[in-house]
């Protein structure tokens, strides 16, 4: 029992190494993945264009190929960062499309009417999308927007491989180090993901009934 108390300073700095990224690359992720979606619905075709560019690509590169990307090839010309904000562009970069692809999917939700009126009024396309159509979809996509930070956390165990010490790196380690903990040393970093992403689930579910009888 005391080597395995021992071994808890390591599994938190782990754990607060993923919460970083997590909530990071979350922020920017939603922040890019709303302008790639206001970009989708833009009546100006270059911007409809470059957004939907961006999001194939994105979305479907994997995940190890952009850490490797960012971590080795951006170094190499010039962008010489330390990993932790490496690892949070390549985590941004990968999740972004999937927030951008939820938030359209809310969009096309929203009642054309809602459009409509806002032109009749006045409101010209970027007030219209950020002050009516954007808070209506953005109702309707928190519970799968919740599910694309869930499976933000679940990705940040790749900047492991990438010389950053978050939660799955400092498992890896302690496992090699104490083989004689390997199963107690995994059910724990297991359960530490679980304090992020079951919170994150029963959130999503208590949004989405507060929404329901909202609408």
């Amino acid at each position: 029992m005391d080597q395995y108390l021992s071994l808890w300073p390591t599994f938190w700095e782990g754990f607060r190494m993923t919460l970083l990224l997590l909530v990071a690359s979350g922020i920017l992720s939603l922040v890019v993945g709303t302008l790639v979606a206001a970009m989708r619905i833009s009546p100006v075709t270059a911007l409809n264009g470059f957004a939907a560019f961006y999001t194939e690509i994105a979305r479907n590169t994997p995940l190890t190929l952009v850490f490797f990307f960012t971590a080795f090839v951006l170094p190499f010309l010039g962008l010489r960062w330390a990993f932790v904000p490496l690892a949070i562009l390549a985590l941004t970069y990968y999740t972004s499309p999937f927030v951008a692809e939820a938030l359209r999917s809310g969009i096309n939700g929203v009642p054309v009417g809602q459009a409509e009126a806002a032109r009749s009024i006045g409101l010209g396309f970027g007030q219209s999308v950020s002050l009516v159509v954007l808070p209506q979809a953005f109702r309707m996509t928190i519970p799968p927007l919740i599910n694309v930070f869930i499976a933000l956390t679940k990705n940040s165990s790749v900047a492991g491989g990438f010389f950053v010490l978050e939660l799955f790196a400092v498992t890896r380690a302690l496992a090699n180090a104490n083989g004689n903990m390997v199963i107690p040393i995994l059910l724990t970093a297991a359960a530490l993901y679980l304090v992020i992403t079951v919170p994150l689930g029963l959130l999503a579910g208590q949004l989405e009934k507060r929404l329901v009888v909202q609408r």
